[in-house]
Formats: structure tokens, C-alpha cells, sequence
């Protein structure tokens, strides 16, 4: 009930942008991930005829999962790294498809590395010939590497970077790469790219049993157990909800200046330890145990993104406050109290 009352309001705040994608035919990567998914929705409930071909690497597992969407648009099967390019035109490229995976990272940074980088260029020449009109490319807030503790919300003119001499700066820094690649595009071969820089997320058809602290916390409090925060707790992040995000998302699409990099998050910033304790405040569990290990994380300071490019050009604002987007996230996996 919480994702299609989600769709609809969505739907109905993007009622200026769906004419402009009506008719349209996408090309997509990554729409059967976490943010693909909630686009899809979207687009699916919007009063328009798009066409969206997806790439997935399991086409079969998300018409399992998602059977109403299999139904409405197109899938092949391939990776961004290789797949057989489908024939005709294409009006957008979205390129959203990436590993986040922290056991990669960790164990096999070369390979997330080549994906990221290897992947946006495969995709860059795929919409080059197709005539697409332009390519969105979903970005990563870590771009920027670690925040100074004295830039409460970073910008996006901000020019510091990842450790290069860092291993666990490949997934950041592969990202970084991509997005010059999107800039040589558009410079050389005239191709209207936009980027978005997305920072944390929260919100239904997350993971709660992944890397993701938020999720995990979730979990912990839905099913009664005290919250175990391993680090100090100190690491400040900002969570901006999923249902906002692809609104934003489609919004950049249909009217993002050309060459755009916009952060997208939330400025609500908050402690690791401080989200657990609201999570237990507001599902009611039990406790929260900070066992200050050392952050094994990418990166154990701050991460919160300063929105006001996006505000100002495309009025776009997060609508779902950080205590209510943890509620709607557990009311949404089964949580009844």
C-alpha cells in the first residue's frame, strides 16, 4: 500500500514532465535495481505510451519479481561490459546500471573499477548510434572522497576526489572516470549527457540484509533486536527517499540543462549512531549498542550533499523526512505496530 500510495503521488507531481517522455523509447540499465525499479513504477502508473528496453543480466528473475513490469516494457539479456546492441533508434539512454557491492570493493577492486568505466563507455557508443537525444547517467555522490569536516553539505563545484593511492577508492573513482567520459562525449561527438550524483537512499524494495546500514538497522528493530552500531557511530550521512529520487530522476531527464551534474540527497544530515537510535525511537525496538569498532568503510566521515543547484533550477525538494521514510520503509516490509 506505502509504494503504490508512493507511485501515485509521484505520478501526479510529474504531471509537467510526462508529455515531454511520451512517445519516447529508452534505452536502460540498471532497471531492475533498487532505483530502476521505483522509475519503472513510475513510469508504468504515468498516462503516457513510452517504450523502455531494458538490459538485465537475469531477465527471467525480474519477471518473477516484477511480473506487472516484465509485461510492460521490453528486456534483453547482457551486461553493460556486453550485449548485443538492439537495433533502431532511441530517444534517451539511461545508464544506471553499477555494482555496489562492499565485498567487490574489497576484494576485487579491479573489477569494479572495469565495470563502471567500461560499461558508461559501451553505453556512450550505444547512444551515439542510436540517435539517442540525451544520456542520463546515474553518478555517486563518493566522486568527491572525504568531506571536510568544515563543508557541512558539499556542493557540486567542489573540486577535492577519492584517494587515488586507496584501493577502496575504485568504485568512486570509476565513477569519477565515467563521468568524465560523459564530458568527452559531449565535447567531441556532441552528445547531451546529464549526470546525477546520488548520495544515500532509503525507502521500500531496499535491502535490509545488505551493506546498507539503514536497512540493516530496520531489520534489526522490525524483528525486536537491539540495533548494533559496529563502528563509533560518528560517520554522518543524509537519506534521501527512493520515491523522491526517480522523480528526480525523470525530472532530469525531461529538463536538466545539457552537461548537468546535479547531487541528489538529502540535506538532513544525521549520525550513524543517531540513526539507530531514531530507527529504535521510531519502530519501537528495544535499544541501540555502539561497539566503536574501526569504520572499515570507504568513508568513515561525513557525506551529505548540498542540494541547492537542483532546488533552484528544476525545484526539485525531498517531500519524506528522514523519521517517516524509516517508517514507511518498515511499514513496507511487514512492520504492523
Amino acid at each position: 500500500m506505502i509504494v503504490q500510495q508512493d507511485i501515485a503521488a509521484a505520478v501526479e507531481a510529474l504531471a509537467p514532465v510526462w508529455p515531454k517522455l511520451d512517445g519516447a523509447r529508452i534505452f536502460m540499465t540498471g532497471g531492475t535495481g533498487f532505483i530502476g525499479r521505483w522509475m519503472l513504477e513510475m513510469l508504468a502508473a504515468a498516462p503516457v505510451q513510452t517504450e523502455v528496453l531494458l538490459l538485465s543480466r537475469n531477465p527471467v528473475r525480474f519477471a518473477q519479481s516484477a511480473p506487472h513490469l516484465a509485461a510492460r516494457f521490453s528486456l534483453i539479456q547482457g551486461d553493460t561490459g556486453a550485449f548485443h546492441k538492439p537495433k533502431g533508434d532511441f530517444s534517451y539512454v539511461i545508464h544506471g546500471a553499477t555494482d555496489a557491492s562492499a565485498a567487490l570493493t574489497a576484494n576485487d577492486p579491479r573489477r569494479m573499477f572495469d565495470t563502471i568505466l567500461n560499461g558508461t563507455r559501451r553505453t556512450l557508443d550505444f547512444a551515439l548510434e542510436s540517435g539517442a537525444g540525451r544520456y542520463l547517467f546515474m553518478s555517486s555522490g563518493a566522486i568527491y572522497g572525504s568531506q571536510p569536516p568544515d563543508i557541512t553539505h558539499i556542493p557540486e563545484d567542489w573540486m577535492g576526489g577519492p584517494d587515488l593511492c586507496d584501493p577502496k577508492s575504485s568504485y568512486a573513482e570509476g565513477k569519477r572516470a565515467a563521468e568524465t567520459l560523459c564530458a568527452i562525449y559531449r565535447h567531441q561527438f556532441g552528445l547531451d549527457t546529464v549526470s546525477a550524483r546520488i548520495f544515500a537512499l532509503l525507502g521500500p524494495m531496499l535491502p535490509l540484509d545488505t551493506h546498507f546500514a539503514a536497512g540493516n538497522f530496520i531489520r534489526d528493530a522490525m524483528e525486536g533486536r537491539r540495533i548494533r552500531v559496529e563502528s563509533s557511530g560518528q560517520a554522518v550521512r543524509s537519506y534521501l527517499y527512493a520515491a523522491d529520487l526517480a522523480a528526480w530522476l525523470w525530472t532530469m531527464l525531461a529538463d536538466a540543462p545539457a552537461g548537468a551534474a546535479y547531487n541528489c540527497g538529502s540535506e538532513e544530515a544525521v549520525s550513524i549512531a543517531d540513526l539507530a537510535r531514531l530507527t529504535a525511537d521510531v519502530l519501537g525496538g528495544p535499544g541501540v549498542d555502539v561497539l566503536g569498532k574501526p569504520d572499515p568503510g570507504w568513508n568513515p566521515g561525513r557525506y551529505v550533499p548540498s542540494t541547492a543547484a537542483i532546488r533552484r533550477d528544476l525545484g526539485l525538494r525531498p517531500t519524506v523526512p528522514l523519521a517517516e521514510a524509516i517508517r514507511r520503509t518498515a511499514l513496507a516490509n511487514g512492520w504492523t505496530k
